[in-house]
């Protein structure tokens, strides 16, 4: 009897641990799901503008830990974020999720924390010296430049040792580096600060006892009965002084058809034709000669202005008179999205993308790097930008452009995490950092 009993209780128990099986069986199996598009952007929070974390493949297993309205929580290579439901087929019905959110808690917990402490081994070298913010850094070691924040990532290039990079932006354990001619993402350990350099001292010795006085390359004399000193090397620039005839000059420049001068005491520029290495002769042995002079005084005096009209006028930027036309164009794809290579509002620009796109408008091909729109144009100084000018910026080089709007502000396509927007010229990064400007139109 107790034979039978015994039987009977093994048997109970073999189902009840059967039972057991397939229950922890499915609720497993309801916490998976199959990415079912070629490629699936795994993001930071549920936004389709946050940053993308990893991207995972078509076909590849995720973990489903949660839901937030049209997006599921999941973990995929021991990473935490977000996946649009549609572009995931649960392997079984998701209407368990909710029930086994403690279980993924637990194992959640552990992979946050075993991804806490890669991070940290990651990070060591970078917290144990100093900590990376943005401005310029030299690369430690070689290493790939990636094009989103993640290991797996598509390769970009592949940086050198002491490369000089720009830092624009960090996430965790990567920063986002500008080079000359790319941009996209490394860890942080990655990047050493750059030595100081003897330009850096004579920055600050420029500071504190005002610029370092130029040397005279040779002595000149106005060789025109009347002369303009201008504060610019152009006609319409205002007038600093006037000189006469056989005035001595001190040169230190000539471009143009300009000479940089300084006299009495004062800075300007003359135009070239005006000056001569040696005095006009005004004794009364030359009397005859003088009176051809005499009768030509006009003449000649009309000449060298016409002369110096003209040099100006070949060395003188076109006007941007079809600038505001550009700024309104730009201007319309305020809030687009950053994305390294773009150049289209379909998937986004980056700077030098955005300022090709913008001017394609007017049928105006540019170069394809912001480094090579710096050969496009006509260069034009700080003080004379108009809107729909081109503005460069970088330290050690030209890695990104603008397009100036008026009022001390530009356009451009900033940071994958800012987009399109308009910053101040004259403030932070794009004061510190201006190279120069280009006019196109």
């Amino acid at each position: 009897m107790k034979s039978k009993m015994n039987i009977k209780s093994i048997f109970v128990m073999a189902i009840i641990s059967l039972a057991s099986l397939l229950f922890i069986n499915i609720s497993l199996a309801a916490n998976t799901g199959t990415i079912n598009v070629d490629v699936a952007n795994l993001r930071e929070t549920a936004d389709a503008e946050s940053t993308i974390l990893e991207q995972i493949t078509l076909n590849q297993e995720v973990e489903i830990i949660g839901e937030e309205g049209d997006w599921y929580q999941v973990t995929y290579n021991r990473i935490t974020g977000y996946v649009s439901k549609e572009l995931v087929t649960v392997n079984s019905n998701p209407e368990s999720i909710d029930e086994n959110n403690q279980v993924n808690e637990n194992s959640t917990e552990e992979n946050n924390q075993q991804e806490q402490n890669t991070t940290e081994e990651n990070v060591e070298t970078t917290t144990n010296t100093e900590e990376i913010t943005l401005g310029e850094y030299k690369i430690s070691e070689n290493t790939k430049l990636k094009l989103i924040p993640s290991i797996n990532a598509t390769d970009v290039i592949e940086l050198k040792t002491d490369e000089t990079v720009t830092v624009t932006e960090i996430i965790n354990g990567w920063a986002c580096v500008e080079t000359q001619t790319t941009k996209g993402w490394l860890r942080k350990d990655k990047l050493k600060k750059d030595e100081p350099v003897e330009e850096n001292v004579e920055e600050v010795q420029e500071e504190q006892q005002g610029p370092v006085q130029e040397t005279p390359i040779k002595t000149q004399y106005v060789n025109s009965t009347t002369v303009n000193v201008r504060q610019e090397a152009n006609t319409s620039s205002t007038i600093v002084t006037t000189v006469s005839l056989n005035t001595e000059v001190q040169v230190y420049s000539e471009e143009n058809g300009w000479s940089k001068v300084k006299v009495n005491d004062k800075e300007g520029y003359i135009a070239t034709s005006l000056l001569s290495n040696s005095k006009q002769e005004t004794s009364r042995g030359q009397s005859t000669s003088r009176r051809t002079s005499s009768t030509n005084t006009t003449t000649n005096t009309t000449s060298q202005t016409k002369s110096q009209t003209t040099t100006a006028q070949a060395t003188s930027v076109p006007s941007s008179s079809n600038g505001s036309s550009i700024v309104a164009t730009a201007k319309k794809y305020l809030g687009y999205k950053y994305t390294y290579g773009g150049s289209s509002p379909s998937t986004g620009f980056d700077c030098s993308g955005f300022t090709s796109y913008v001017f394609k408008q007017y049928g105006i091909s540019l170069n394809r790097t912001a480094a090579g729109q710096y050969s496009n144009g006509v260069a034009v100084s700080r003080s004379n930008l108009q809107p729909g000018d081109l503005v460069m910026f970088g330290k050690s080089g030209i890695n990104h452009v603008a397009i100036y709007i008026g009022g001390g502000q530009i356009i451009h396509a900033s940071t994958p995490s800012t987009g399109v927007r308009i910053d101040s010229l004259s403030t932070g990064y794009y004061n510190n950092n201006y190279v120069g400007a280009r006019r196109i139109l």
